[in-house]
């Protein structure tokens, strides 16, 4: 039997991106495929295993409408994912991913099950990590199929160039995506970002749906 390793499933608001206040229940999985230095999932140690029905049942007992899948990055656990999202549409659930966008073949096993997208476009000098602009674009040419938009998160450090190839891609696959610009915060606290007003106008010059949206949990003191 296929097991899914999990850090926790528990009701919160959404603090995130175009849906932020809304209830929801949340599926945190455990792992992820990139180690991006801004990143306090690691924190969080230990897991446990669910099997699909004992994850069903973990959901359902909580009554909301929408089910957040996050993590880590759940669509490393694709296999889980395409024998359980069946069973949550079947109870008329709402699926919502989070994913940071470079795992196409891995979402392409659980499209069908996906009602929203809430895809991280990594910006290389946020992250400290490689560039995935091929991957992000190749993903959110499946993901523009979805109630979809994009988000990037902003640090001091990060480069005006960067969030410009995100826009850039963005734009040439579909201008009206919404594109959620997020200030890092550490421990609740929101960095100040001395460029966050130029990258705004920046983005907003090409795409139609442009917000700066901070973590909203974090201000909240909530998970």
């Amino acid at each position: 039997m296929v097991k899914a390793k999990i850090k926790e499933i528990f009701s919160s608001i959404q603090g995130e991106g175009l849906y932020v206040g809304e209830r929801q229940i949340f599926v945190r999985f455990y792992g992820c495929n990139l180690s991006c230095k801004f990143c306090d999932e690691d924190k969080k140690t230990g897991f446990s295993e669910y099997g699909i029905f004992e994850a069903i049942e973990a959901v359902l007992k909580e009554g909301h409408e929408t089910v957040s899948l996050t993590g880590g990055e759940p669509l490393i656990q694709a296999d889980f994912l395409k024998r359980f999202l069946p069973s949550l549409k079947a109870q008329g659930l709402k699926i919502y991913l989070e994913t940071n966008a470079v795992l196409k073949e891995e979402f392409l096993k659980v499209l069908d099950y996906i009602d929203i997208v809430s895809i991280d476009f990594k910006l290389p000098s946020s992250t400290g990590l490689r560039p995935y602009w091929k991957e992000h674009s190749e993903f959110l040419k499946e993901a523009v199929k979805k109630d979809r938009f994009v988000k990037s998160i902003v640090t001091p450090q990060t480069r005006l160039s960067d969030l410009e190839t995100a826009v850039s891609i963005m734009k040439d696959i579909a201008k009206d995506i919404p594109f959620i610009i997020q200030p890092v915060s550490y421990n609740g606290i929101i960095e100040k970002i001395d460029l966050l007003s130029v990258f705004f106008d920046s983005a907003k010059k090409e795409l139609a749906n442009v917000r700066i949206i901070p973590q909203i949990h974090k201000i909240l003191g909530v998970d």
